[in-house]
């Protein structure tokens, strides 16, 4: 079933004319003779509004009960039973009534357009996800009913219902918009001139972005070569912390500025998997970019600045979006940053914007869990606080005239180990408790400067405190490593949450996939290797990243698949505790390659179908539009051979014409078969030459009356470059099909002009038109539109004129004739060199 349509309209500030808008087109719909029903419409007792719902078909709304008071929604499943052709449907943002069956309305629309249902909606411009902060910094208003970006985008057509700051206040004065007692609090707060010239704003801009997008499309399909805008790729940097949300509006709005513009949002965790963010906030920020059209992904490194350098450069980023560091001033005594360093090292190709937000300076707080696995400098802070930290006490204790007594040393000595143990693990702090133990017995125990210990006592109190010192610095050591394989298990399960989701969705592609385990375990190059046997070469299944090896014992780090099938990966030797997680992803891996080979094989049964569907077609064909010229020349020359009756001049030249007639029929089916089974087997090779268009069209129209077309091809058009005989038959099946649905006396006009590099023909008829979901499959084989009679063609005049276009390089479209009927439109490309440009682009294209 094909998927519905989707027309939003876009205003710019709430009163400007969205619904009534919406109302009039659905008028236009219904006056033209679509079957268009309001699914919900709300009047909020606008006068003007309510009158044009008179006349329009409402569907029954649902009644949902919630804290005692009754609600009504669109009620999607009488919509479905409904099943009408659009479907009106106010408010896209609106958050539905809990209990409902979606929580928001556009995913009720979204139901709808799946199920084949036009949809016409309406929204405002403050209600996108993206402008929630500049709309509320405008406003001072925080719109709580938001829609993701993402949604209006994919919108079919977007049109803009705008009005200026003082008609929209005449408009609230009047008493259009809202009750007369609420007019002058709105006039003086949110409908105030300066709010409503930035809400206008932000509403041309972000349409004259989407009419950009158009633009490309355009271009795209067309194959229109001319200079693009640099696609921008902006990376933003997330520590897991609540300015998250900020960077990656912040970001979106910037990537809006820019079409085709790409949002990556990436979190780096440390090797050892250990972190103080916040899944819940995490999880919160991976939705919010996905929302707004973006990319989530979390890599690992212990140089969070390198770390998040070397993926910018990976992905070709050209922005970094890092918010404000949130550490206090004399935080800064351990390092510049994040923030500056990545600025440092970015180079002179990739811009750094450091955004403010509400928690700068504020203080980051403790992390929630310390790792066990230290990084080198670590380690040297712990072996200087455990051996070095003892002897500048036993220096300072000992110049110090304080007699503290032994019990007080120890235990400025015990603090010392318990903190090597914290920087730098069990051995500095074992180290510590040995060397303070020492230290305590020659320095402040009787007899001083000496190995000896003449108490008993103050042996056993050493003792003790070289126990208690070992006890506590393995206790600390052991709880740093649980809390290590704690966060190591969260970050697995993390990723193996991912998989299995991506699993379930069916999204992940192989390069996909290979490219997440890149940067997951931050390697230059990942391939996956198969081979057919055990003694066969191995083969490259897909790779990501420079210089993938061929052999899985190349690689640093290899991964079993399968029995024939191997994850293996370049850049540097994994741990061994990584190499469960790389198993999953080798399993992924094998079941995505797997996924891929399945939908090959299903569309190669596709194609063998669609063969079969032709053929058993062209069976019908030949067994009855074949045999109906066939049978006609029999016919025909029987009754010439008879010699029962005797034939009058005019009879047998009226005999004659008949056979004529049927020859000429049986031809052309029978070419256009022909014709049609060189497409399918590839074997039509155009051979390309410049020529004028008004040397071939004039041609082509010798199999239609000469009343029955009207020519306008200007002479100074540019040459194109095509096969002409591929060109003639082309036209010719166009033009014959236009005549045969064109009304008498009404001439079927075929024009030109140019447009860029392009010439387009425009074969215009004033039939009856074919509804846009039939525009394409008119150009399958063996179809005929509506009622057209057994025995006028088999359906193959426009599959083989859009065949024969396609292999020049043209392409064949259908739109609808103004006024009624139906174009062909075929586009050309035209001979380089001087030309006048006959159409203005910017005229033409609309939102």
């Amino acid at each position: 079933m094909a998927r519905g349509k989707l027309r939003i309209y876009l205003g710019s500030a709430p009163g400007v004319g969205k619904t009534y808008a919406m109302l009039s087109e659905g008028h236009r719909r219904v006056e033209r003779g679509t079957d268009c029903v309001v699914a919900f419409v709300e009047h909020h007792g606008r006068p003007r509004t309510e009158v044009m719902l008179h006349g329009l078909e409402q569907v029954r709304r649902r009644e949902i009960e919630y804290r005692g008071s009754a609600f009504t929604e669109m009620d999607v499943d009488a919509v479905l039973e409904r099943r009408p052709a659009v479907a009106l449907v106010d408010e896209l943002a609106h958050t539905n009534v809990p209990g409902s069956r979606h929580t928001k309305r556009w995913q009720d629309v979204e139901e709808l357009l799946r199920a084949g249902i036009d949809v016409v909606s309406t929204v405002n411009i403050q209600h996108l996800e993206s402008l929630g902060d500049v709309v509320e910094s405008i406003t001072g208003v925080r719109q709580r009913e938001t829609v993701p970006d993402e949604v209006v985008r994919r919108a079919d057509q977007i049109e803009l219902v705008d009005m200026s700051p003082q008609a929209l206040r005449r408009r609230m004065a009047h008493g259009n918009i809202y009750q007369s007692d609420k007019v002058d609090a709105a006039l003086s707060n949110y409908f105030r001139p300066g709010n409503l010239t930035a809400l206008r704003e932000l509403a041309l801009l972000w349409v004259a972005d989407r009419v950009d997008e158009y633009l490309q499309q355009y271009r795209g399909e067309h194959d229109i070569r001319s200079t693009w805008q640099a696609r921008e790729r902006i990376v933003v940097g997330l520590t897991g912390g609540p300015e998250g949300r900020t960077l990656i509006r912040r970001a979106a709005r910037m990537a809006a500025k820019g079409s085709g513009s790409e949002i990556l949002a990436v979190y780096v965790a440390r090797s050892d998997g250990l972190t103080s963010a916040s899944p819940k906030e995490l999880a919160v920020q991976r939705t919010l970019v996905e929302d707004l059209g973006g990319t989530f992904h979390h890599v690992i490194g212990d140089d969070i600045p390198a770390s998040l350098l070397e993926f910018a450069q990976g992905v070709n980023a050209t922005q970094i979006v890092l918010g404000s560091s949130r550490r206090k001033t004399w935080q800064y005594i351990f390092g510049p940053g994040v923030g500056a360093t990545v600025a440092r090292e970015s180079g002179h190709d990739l811009d750094v914007h450091i955004v403010t937000h509400e928690e700068a300076a504020k203080g980051r707080g403790l992390p929630v869990a310390r790792g066990a696995r230290l990084g080198r400098v670590r380690r040297i802070w712990g072996w200087l606080t455990g051996v070095a930290g003892p002897a500048l006490l036993a220096l300072l204790l000992t110049n110090v005239d304080a007699d503290l007594g032994l019990a007080n040393d120890m235990l400025l000595f015990l603090t010392l180990t318990v903190a090597a143990a914290l920087l730098g693990g069990l051995l500095p702090a074992l180290a510590s408790a040995a060397f303070g133990s020492f230290l305590l017995n020659y320095y402040f125990t009787p007899p001083l400067h000496r190995i000896t210990i003449a108490d008993p006592k103050n042996i056993l109190a050493i003792a003790i405190f070289f126990l208690v010192a070992v006890s506590v610095a393995s206790v600390v050591d052991l709880a740093a490593r649980r809390t290590h394989q704690a966060a190591r298990l969260r970050a697995e399960s993390e990723i193996l949450s991912f998989l299995a989701g991506s699993v379930l969705r069916g999204e992940t592609t192989l390069d996909a996939l290979l490219e997440r385990v890149r940067e997951t375990f931050a390697m230059e190059s990942v391939a996956l290797l198969e081979r057919a046997g055990d003694v066969e070469p191995w083969t490259r299944a897909g790779s990501v990243g420079p210089h993938p090896v061929a052999r899985p014992e190349d690689a640093d780090v290899d991964m079993p698949a399968g029995d024939h099938m191997a994850l293996a990966l370049s850049g540097r030797v994994l741990p061994a505790e990584d190499r469960r997680v790389l198993g999953a992803f080798a399993a992924q891996a094998a079941v995505v390659l797997d996924r891929r080979r399945l939908l090959d094989k299903a569309e190669e049964s596709r194609k063998l179908a669609e063969g079969n569907r032709i053929r058993t077609a062209l069976l019908a064909a030949v067994s009855h539009d074949l045999r109906t010229p066939l049978a006609s020349i029999k016919a025909a020359v029987t009754s010439l051979r008879s010699d029962d009756v005797e034939w009058s001049e005019d009879d047998e030249a009226e005999l004659l014409a008949g056979i004529e007639d049927g020859a000429d029929r049986l031809d052309h089916l029978v070419g256009n078969l022909l014709d049609m089974s060189r497409l399918n087997t590839g074997t039509v090779t155009p051979i390309i030459r410049e020529i004028d268009l008004d040397e071939v069209v004039p041609m082509a129209l010798g199999g239609v009356p000469e009343d029955s077309v009207e020519l306008d091809i200007p002479e100074s058009l540019p040459m194109v470059a095509v096969d002409s005989g591929l060109l003639e038959r082309a036209v010719a099946n166009i033009v014959e099909n236009a005549v045969k649905y064109s009304p008498e006396a009404t001439p079927v006009l075929v024009a030109a002009s140019a447009l860029g590099d392009r010439v387009e023909l425009r074969v215009a008829d004033r039939g009856p038109g074919v509804p846009d979901e039939s525009k394409e499959r008119i150009f399958e084989p063996f179809q005929r539109y509506g009622d057209a009679p057994r025995g006028a063609g088999v359906g193959l005049g426009l599959a083989v004129a859009r065949g024969f276009v396609e292999s020049m390089g043209g392409t064949l479209t259908a739109e609808d004739t103004p006024g009624g009927g139906m174009t062909m439109v075929l586009t050309l490309r035209a001979v380089p060199g001087p030309g006048p440009v006959l159409a203005d682009l910017s005229a033409q294209v609309t939102s």
